[in-house]
């Protein structure tokens, strides 16, 4: 039986690939398809954020080895920052009860 941990993880990297090869190198996102994953799997997330480059920001600070593309390791750094920012304000939230 698979646990938890290992479906999200297997969920992540399905994720990943379900974006990625859509144009160029296919282990990569380029930053039309990441813009189509943001869109397509944190549309809350764009839309909180007021800023129209916020897609130019985030693949400029994900984008570590500045090649124009994000790959697997640099698109997981992305999710452990929002995951740590969402743990926080549910850790926040639960101070406040």
């Amino acid at each position: 039986m698979v646990s938890q941990l290992e479906s999200a993880m297997e969920n992540l990297i399905r994720v990943f690939h379900k974006y990625s090869g859509k144009e160029g190198d296919k282990y990569k996102l380029s930053k039309a398809e990441l813009k189509s994953l943001l869109q397509g799997e944190l549309s809350d997330f764009l839309a909180a954020s007021k800023d129209p480059m916020v897609v130019d920001k985030i693949m400029k600070d994900l984008d570590e080895n500045r090649d124009g593309e994000v790959d697997f390791q640099e698109f997981v750094v992305l999710v452990a920052a929002l995951t740590v920012a969402c743990n926080e304000f549910f850790e926040e939230g639960l101070r406040k009860k």
